[in-house]
């Protein structure tokens, strides 16, 4: 694989998980609470995430793949910056925060979303909103890193 194509992999990626976080912590969700009471509210966000996180799935496998395939391009783990080891534990740690809101949060939010238990799917929904909202800092802090990291490390 090119580098060039590896790059681009690598950024598409960070703008489809990053940027899609954004906006659902950003604008859908306070338009939602604004707009919508709990048993259409949960729903919807049911639908957002049943189409979302298929993407950050593909997000995740592109990063990982494009990253590591870059960092051995560069030379390997022993010559490249600081700052990248940076962005690798930082995307891991990010990876493993999805995984958790995916398998357990997302888990909770359908069941409670199927049975109407507003009560039950509002809680998960409300761990996952943390989750995100963690995750978006980080993916936040990941693009500080990529950008002026090599300058700080």
């Amino acid at each position: 694989m090119d580098q060039r194509i590896a790059i681009l992999l690598h950024v598409l990626s960070v703008v489809i998980w990053v940027g899609g976080m954004f906006f659902a912590y950003m604008a859908l969700r306070p338009a939602a609470v604004q707009t919508l009471e709990p048993p259409l509210r949960l729903p919807l966000w049911v639908a957002t995430f049943t189409r979302f996180f298929p993407w950050v799935w593909l997000s995740v496998a592109s990063l990982l793949g494009s990253g590591l395939y870059l960092i051995t391009a560069y030379g390997g783990f022993a010559v490249v910056g600081k700052y990248i080891h940076t962005m690798l534990a930082l995307g891991v740690l990010m990876m493993l925060i999805f995984g958790h809101a995916y398998f357990a949060g997302f888990k909770r939010l359908r069941r409670g979303v199927v049975a109407q238990d507003w009560k039950a799917a509002g809680a998960a929904l409300a761990s996952i909103r943390l989750l995100i909202g963690i995750n978006l800092s980080i993916g936040l802090i990941n693009i500080f890193v990529a950008i002026i990291g090599k300058t700080l490390f």
